[in-house]
């Protein structure tokens, strides 16, 4: 008799299985996996992305990394919010065309602040992305060794630059996120 209970318990535990496994396929969970975390590029669209507390600077084709970059933010950190504040701002802004500059070799403009931060009292101009002072180039790298920028997101070389200005026009890139 012990026998004969063992083996009709062990069938109603194999019914019980495959009913479950059915449940789950005629649900879909069994073919659903989860969710992959978003990771630093994951974005609709291929942008520039820059992480304030990392002092990095990423090239994201969607969810690629296509390159990243040690950068120096504003002397005061992140968040502008004024002309004046010294800081980086937060957020998704429009890039403009790459440009020559006298003082920078190339800048990059970021349409900072967006029409809805104007409504909202932000000010502030000239925010961009740029390669180092001409004073200080010869430092290479050193030069991201402190935050310096008025809110700027600064590379430490013009080759750095150059390979960002490349990037984005291969891209078509036309979007920053600063974070």
């Amino acid at each position: 008799m012990t026998a004969t209970l063992w083996a009709t318990f062990r069938r109603t535990v194999a019914v019980a299985a495959l009913a479950a496994v059915a449940a789950l396929v005629s649900s879909g969970a069994a073919c659903h996996r989860p969710a992959r975390a978003a990771g630093p590029c994951a974005a609709p669209d291929a942008r520039v992305v820059v992480d304030t507390a990392a002092h990095r600077l990423l090239l994201c084709d969607h969810d690629q990394q296509a390159g990243a970059f040690g950068v120096r933010i504003g002397s005061g950190g992140a968040g502008k919010s004024r002309e004046g504040d010294d800081k980086t701002p937060l957020g998704i802004y429009p890039l403009g065309a790459p440009r020559k500059s006298e003082r920078y070799g190339t800048f990059i403009p970021i349409g900072y602040p967006t029409p809805e931060q104007q409504k909202r009292g932000f000010t502030g101009s000239n925010i961009g992305v740029h390669g180092p002072d001409r004073l200080v180039r010869w430092m290479g790298g050193l030069v991201n060794t402190f935050d310096t920028t008025s809110g700027c997101v600064g590379l430490a070389t013009d080759d750095e630059m150059a390979k960002i200005t490349a990037w984005m026009k291969a891209a078509s890139v036309k979007t920053i996120e600063l974070r």
